[in-house]
């Protein structure tokens, strides 16, 4: 199925208002319709969820599934409202969110590893992260974003408040840095990174796990709510046992996969899918004996690093934000 990258703003936008009529995941009742939301446009982050589609999986699990981009609010308050079934989140959203009393829950991990970082352009004369003082960072509207630049800059030697915080949502970063509007922005090494080696941009890339300030931790990861777990846990298993063979194909066939990509998304640059695929599959299960797997020490070790840094008030109930059961039982 071709799916538009133009975002399907209006079924949210009512269901944010009034709970979705879900269906009850009732197998004899029908395949169940279910909503997902994207954290951003789609890339190679997702490749697994468009093989999930395109290859039947969902189809198999009388599931459909429909797929859309992010709206003003964010997948963690559509998801956690019920406007949406099913998410793409960051392990620090979840955990900002379960602060907040969102009732998100992270059902698989879609890499091991933090793949992402900060970047810049060489000319920027960024080289470590108290060099982002005095400069403009390209912000994309996330609560934790604060968070872990301030960490950073503490552990580096810097203040948080010389840096200049532009709100650019999803304005493409190297239409950004061109114009001159920020001079760093938060990137995936395996999408943006790999973009810039394309376009010939030399960028300064400082990962987030490289750093030694910022303990490793899930990002991108899958959501649902407690509503879900507790009401349609069928439909949440079946969901998710058709996502990681969506996910287990574009590890075992990077190339295929980076073309159901393709030819799934409307105005994808094709070039970049095909470029970034066999670098994203190898890091999906990397160290793991499955995709999706999650660990509590993860999730534990990132909420004490947040309270022990001021930047949250307590500490989540790893129990209630992370749910491995479905990844382990499919």
């Amino acid at each position: 199925m071709k799916v538009s990258r133009r975002r399907v703003l209006g079924v949210i936008g009512v269901a944010a208002t009034a709970p979705l009529v879900a269906a009850c995941g009732n197998r004899d009742s029908g395949p169940a319709s279910v909503t997902l939301m994207l954290d951003w446009v789609p890339n190679t982050n997702h490749t697994g969820l468009y093989v999930a589609q395109a290859n039947g999986y969902f189809a198999e699990e009388d599931l459909e599934v429909k797929i859309v981009e992010p709206g003003a609010t964010g997948a963690e308050a559509a998801v956690g409202s019920g406007a949406a079934d099913f998410g793409v989140s960051f392990q620090e959203n979840v955990t900002l969110g379960r602060v907040e009393g969102v009732p998100i829950v992270s059902v698989a991990a879609v890499f091991q590893h933090n793949t992402s970082g900060f970047a810049a352009p060489l000319d920027r004369g960024i080289r470590r992260p108290r060099d982002f003082e005095g400069k403009k960072y390209g912000a994309w509207g996330s609560a934790s974003e604060r968070q872990v630049l301030a960490s950073l800059m503490d552990c580096d030697g810097g203040s948080i408040d010389q840096i200049e915080f532009v709100d650019i949502g999803m304005v493409d970063p190297f239409v950004a840095w061109a114009r001159g509007d920020v001079d760093f922005v938060w990137i995936f090494q395996g999408w943006t990174g790999v973009e810039a080696k394309l376009r010939g941009v030399d960028l300064r890339f400082l990962g987030l796990t490289e750093l030694g300030c910022v303990p490793d931790y899930y990002t991108p990861v899958l959501i649902t709510n407690e509503r879900m777990i507790r009401e349609r846990a069928d439909v949440v298993q079946r969901w998710v046992s058709a996502v990681a063979r969506g996910y287990q194909f574009a590890i075992d066939n990077p190339a295929a996969a980076a073309e159901v990509l393709v030819n799934s998304v409307d105005g994808i640059n094709a070039e970049l899918v095909r470029a970034s695929q066999p670098w994203i599959s190898g890091k999906y299960a990397e160290g793991a004996t499955r995709w999706g797997e999650q660990a509590t020490s993860v999730w534990d070790d990132y909420s004490q690093w947040m309270v022990d840094h001021g930047l949250q008030s307590r500490l989540i109930n790893t129990a209630a934000a992370m749910d491995g059961s479905f990844i382990n039982n499919r």
